[in-house]
């Protein structure tokens, strides 16, 4: 069994399509199905269903992947163990970034750490809150953005910002005019909401339940500019984080505070056990440095 083959299988059930994955990989599809069908061989057993369209994991695909995921989590810990060793002034960080976060605070302190440590590179991937720390965990970024609360038990918590969530709706809702409503005067309205991959998903749910109450979600998204679009549109309201609030300019839409606090707490993560690199050692440190 080899390396590259392990490689290959994780990229398959990635994208859930050899196609897809042969693409990514720069070979050809051919040669991935036959280095699929060698694993598969060699181990003795089949590790995915294939059909005309996508590429399913077996169970025993799935205990293969595990494994896979958690050996290549290793190999890479070697080389940034040994990268660190020989050569300070290199290195590379794997990191993971909700798209709610990376547009607000990142770019100016991505710049400032390029300009300051210019051979050390950043592989950003945007993934929502709770996949970022699903791919921390199982060694995919090194290190990760997420919204609070998590199992401090599994990860390094490094808080870096705390504001205020806060209520948008059209200009000729009921709600305008007053300085704060309360979550229970929700019920029954048409929520724009987030996926389930985000962390405000689910704590934005947890304050719903505890008013009592199932939102009624008319359209879930992951893009912040569409949901203030789609309150300017008067299709129903939404709740965003204060420094999102501020970059909505649209005039139909007005901003309200919340007579409950409900807080978007966010913190840079690290699996605990798990060797971390000097070079994100100095890109953590730069961001609780500098002012987000």
């Amino acid at each position: 069994m080899e390396f590259r083959q392990l490689l290959s299988f994780m990229e398959v059930a990635k994208y859930k399509s050899i196609t897809r994955a042969a693409e990514s990989l720069h070979i050809s599809q051919p040669a991935l199905s036959k280095s699929l069908i060698a694993l598969e061989e060699e181990l003795g057993m089949t590790l995915m269903i294939r059909t005309n369209k996508t590429s399913d994991l077996t169970d025993s695909g799935r205990v293969v992947l595990d494994y896979a995921q958690r050996m290549i989590s290793l190999l890479d810990e070697m080389k940034m163990t040994l990268s660190d060793v020989t050569n300070l002034a290199r290195g590379e960080i794997s990191i993971g970034l909700p798209p709610f976060i990376g547009g607000l605070f990142f770019p100016k302190v991505i710049t400032k750490f390029h300009r300051t440590y210019p051979n050390i590179n950043l592989n950003i991937t945007e993934y929502g809150g709770a996949r970022v720390v699903k791919s921390v965990e199982d060694g995919e970024f090194e290190l990760g953005v997420t919204v609070l609360p998590i199992d401090e038990t599994r990860f390094h918590v490094y808080p870096i910002v705390e504001e205020k969530m806060r209520l948008l709706v059209h200009k000729d809702h009921r709600f305008v005019g007053r300085n704060s409503v309360s979550i229970k005067e929700l019920k029954e309205e048409e929520i724009i909401f987030y996926h389930e991959e985000f962390s405000l998903h689910q704590i934005l749910m947890n304050h719903f339940h505890t008013a009592g109450f199932e939102p009624r979600i008319l359209f879930k998204s992951s893009q912040w500019d569409l949901m203030s679009e789609m309150v300017a549109a008067n299709l129903g309201i939404t709740i965003l984080p204060h420094s999102i609030c501020n970059r909505v300019l649209h005039p139909d839409v007005r901003i309200i505070d919340t007579k409950q606090k409900i807080l978007w707490k966010l913190a840079v993560i690290t699996k605990r056990d798990r060797y971390i690199s000097n070079a994100a050692k100095a890109f953590i440190d730069f961001i609780l440095s500098d002012s987000l």
